[in-house]
């Protein structure tokens, strides 16, 4: 029994160590995030942007590989050769190690037996010696066991038909087409994070009304459960006060749920973990309308320019036409004489024994200068199918330039009709919500002197919610229509247009007003959106 309570004991004490950790272990502090915070780490963790530096960097890589051939190329080479049979071997013999012939001087002076003597030693000697002077083979080339061989070339293009330049110019416009990319790649990601962190924010305003609706209503039941223990109300007020407080809160847990929906989609905009604790600095009310400036003053978008000639798009049409132009040079250039003005400086040796490097006095120099011109005579039409595809490559691209400014016209219109109409449903929605919070102040007094009924006050409460979940929209479309058409020139067209989305902005009818003051939720958002500024949160 000892023994088991014992063991139970530790159990359990294992157990409840690591609960202990657990609670012991704080919780992170919540990340506070403002609107150009939320843009600056986004903008370190984005694969997009991450994808168009990199393409910026092999732009600039190209630029250099281009520019390379206006200069000349240098280039040093140790060569090592070792033969293992050669041809020449057959004609190689046992080295001659005769004495070296010498030049017969007759003896002046001599009596004639020493003068034939001489003579006749002379001529011995002629018949059993190697001559001198020739070549010496075994400092050439032919057969040698071991070749070594230090070398310099150089080349320089003199003149290459335009072939060079348009190289250049096709890399200049990729780096040029590159670095749009990039400013594109900022000002969605800017749009993406702006819309994501101010539906963040209006999720949490819509929660704020839900709560104070919920509150209205609360008090207005206990008023009516107070009137109705005291006899001076109906049972039927008391039910209608109840079920109107009851409605209320699935439109509370919804408004939670799509608060904690919204704060997940900007963590999955920053890249950030799911457990990450967030705390949005902007609060939200109705100045929020101004709140995305210190972003497009970090994004230098401050001054507006929405010509067609300036949208993103159309100037990387305009880069690809200046691209395909040289394209077609290039192509044009290859039926053109290539000059190219070469050299080539090598000391050259050679021995026969194996390991044994020759000295430096050994080695024999070779220094060549060449002037090569070549063209090509034939080629089975490759030259002729080159020019036909770039000439439709360059027709390709003006025509798709033409689009891009046509697309991008309407595109800018339509930003500025958006512009208009979310600056129109601000300024209405301000009068319209004061209008609402004195007309609900003036039905409550109403109905607690008796005046009016609880229909009334229902309804004053419902327009009051409505009018301040449409104050709340029309910030937030405000501010992503003024965001849109200060980032339109970078960014890509029919980016960023203001729509409904996932968040509804409607409230709970009254029991007795169904007909007219529905609820909207998730999916009546939709039809709401076609009251223009109304509208909820585009995704």
């Amino acid at each position: 029994m000892w023994s088991r309570s014992f063991i139970l004991g530790l159990a359990a004490a294992a157990t409840a160590m690591p609960l202990r950790a657990q609670q012991s272990t704080p919780a992170p502090a919540p990340r506070a995030l403002t609107l150009t915070a939320a843009y600056q780490l986004a903008e370190q963790r984005n694969q997009a942007v991450q994808i168009a530096r990199a393409g910026l960097d092999r732009a600039h890589g190209q630029e250099w590989q281009a520019r390379s051939q206006y200069l000349p190329q240098l280039n040093a080479q140790l060569l090592y050769t070792k033969t293992l049979a050669s041809q020449f071997s057959a004609l190689s013999s046992a080295p001659d190690t005769r004495p070296l012939c010498r030049v017969f001087t007759p003896i002046t002076g001599a009596a004639t037996g020493s003068r034939l003597d001489s003579l006749e030693t002379s001529l011995a000697n002629s018949t059993n010696c190697r001559a001198s002077g020739g070549i010496d083979f075994s400092k050439a080339g032919f057969g040698a066991a071991n070749q070594y061989q230090l070398g310099l070339t150089a080349s320089l293009n003199l003149y290459t038909g335009g072939r060079v330049s348009a190289q250049n110019g096709v890399a200049q416009a990729a780096w040029r087409t590159a670095d749009l990319e990039l400013r594109s790649q900022k000002a969605q990601l800017a749009l993406n994070v702006a819309q994501a962190y101010l539906d963040a924010v209006l999720a949490e305003r819509l929660l704020v009304i839900a709560e104070s609706s919920f509150v209205q209503t609360e008090n207005v039941a206990r008023q009516v459960q107070l009137a109705k223990n005291v006899g001076t109300t109906a049972e039927f007020e008391l039910l209608r006060a109840q079920v109107t407080r009851d409605n209320q809160r699935p439109v509370l847990i919804q408004r939670r749920a799509e608060r904690d929906v919204a704060r997940l989609r900007l963590k999955q905009v920053l890249n950030l973990g799911v457990r990450d604790s967030v705390d949005l600095v902007l609060p939200p009310g109705e100045e929020d309308a101004t709140s995305a400036q210190p972003l497009l003053q970090l994004l230098g978008a401050t001054a507006i320019d929405t010509s067609a000639a300036q949208r993103v798009l159309v100037r990387q049409a305009v880069e690809n036409v200046t691209l395909q132009q040289q394209q077609f040079t290039i192509a044009r250039s290859q039926r053109i004489p290539n000059i190219v003005l070469s050299s080539s400086y090598a000391k050259v040796a050679f021995g026969q024994q194996d390991f044994q490097v020759p000295s430096f006095d050994s080695f024999l120099t070779n220094w060549t200068v060449s002037l090569t011109a070549s063209i090509p005579l034939f080629t089975g039409g490759k030259i002729t199918g080159d020019e036909m595809v770039a000439r439709a490559n360059l027709a390709e691209a003006n025509a798709r330039l033409d689009q891009a400014k046509q697309g991008s016209a309407i595109d800018a219109r339509q930003a500025f009709s958006q512009l208009e109409q979310s600056e129109a449903a601000w300024k209405a929605s301000a009068g319209t919500s004061e209008q609402a919070a004195r007309a609900y102040r003036i039905a409550e007094v109403r109905y607690r002197e008796g005046i009016s009924t609880q229909i009334e006050l229902n309804d004053s409460r419902i327009l009051q919610q409505q009018a301040m979940a449409n104050r709340a929209n029309a910030a937030r479309n405000l501010q992503v229509a003024r965001l849109r058409i200060a980032l339109l020139p970078d960014l890509p067209i029919g980016a960023g247009t203001v729509n409904t989305g996932s968040i509804s902005q409607g409230a709970p009818s009254s029991q007795g007003s169904t007909s007219t003051q529905g609820q909207q939720g998730a999916a009546g958002a939709a039809t709401a959106g076609q009251q223009g500024a109304s509208g909820g949160v585009s995704p």
